[in-house]
């Protein structure tokens, strides 16, 4: 995506169209559409020519972009599990592990990143009906190895709006749920997650299209991309009015829910509850 936002940024400024990059490299302007977009990977003769074609002859500039090409093109470590994901979900691991804020509003279950390993077996179990054990526990630990995103020491600020459906559902037998609830009021005291709760007792909010996740990047180059996961494939939009849209119903979110001090005692209320 970086790489491809600087070639966007740097055919703009040359005034020249897709279409005209496109024939430059024998391909169509489609493909440069998804190469602007970092949606396929990148040869690096098209990106020497198309460096040419920009009027880039700066040799460290060059070479600076080069290596950035073939950064894209190796790939990232979940690819090792891609047997056991949907096709449409390793570009968001890939993109979850490149933000620097994640923003989330969830309501079927708990995000995957603040999960507890038996809840994430209970819900794999659950969306895998049929699969064998070992595929179950696979899912299980890419789950588990997402989540040390949250505790490197490049972590992104990650904020969550859960709705109090999430923390309800139970997936798993009673301890199961007991221990999640948990952990969501350990976790909820990281300096870089801000976790609220969105209570039954509010009624109708602006999270009723359904779950999304905003992922921002720390390259300037980059827009915020939302994330829109459905059963049979993913939206991912990236047009600023979408973002836009989407960013405005989580901010009222924010706004309506209780917040994060007094979302950990929803949590405990819940907890002793259970």
């Amino acid at each position: 995506m970086l790489l491809g936002s600087q070639l966007r940024r740097l055919r703009e400024a040359r005034g020249i169209t897709r279409e005209a990059a496109g024939y430059s490299i024998r391909a169509s302007e489609s493909k440069i559409s998804r190469m602007e977009l970092g949606r396929v990977s990148f040869k690096t003769r098209d990106v020497e020519d198309l460096l040419t074609l920009y009027g880039i002859t700066d040799e460290a500039e060059r070479i600076s972009l080069l290596s950035l090409a073939k950064e894209a093109n190796v790939a990232g470590w979940w690819h090792s599990y891609s047997d056991v994901l949907p096709s449409w979900f390793p570009t968001y691991v890939g993109l979850e592990g490149a933000a620097s804020l994640i923003r989330v509003y969830e309501v079927q279950f708990v995000h995957g990143l603040l999960q507890t390993e038996a809840y994430a077996r209970a819900v794999v179990r659950r969306g895998m009906k049929g699969a064998s054990e070992a595929d179950v526990e696979r899912r299980v630990a890419l789950r588990l190895e997402r989540q040390k995103y949250l505790v490197n020491e490049n972590a992104p600020d990650f904020h969550i709006v859960l709705d109090e459906a999430a923390l309800r559902r139970p997936y798993g037998d009673r301890e199961v749920m007991r221990g999640q609830l948990q952990h969501l009021i350990d976790v909820s005291e990281h300096p870089n997650v801000r976790l609220q709760v969105m209570p039954f007792g509010f009624g109708g909010h602006a999270g009723e299209s359904g779950a999304f996740t905003i992922l921002s990047f720390p390259e300037s180059d980059l827009s915020d991309v939302v994330y829109l996961e459905q059963l049979t494939s993913a939206l991912y939009l990236d047009k600023s009015e979408d973002v836009g849209q989407y960013e405005k119903a989580l901010k009222e979110l924010q706004q309506d829910s209780p917040g994060p001090d007094e979302s950990r005692d929803l949590l405990r209320g819940l907890l002793q509850l259970s």
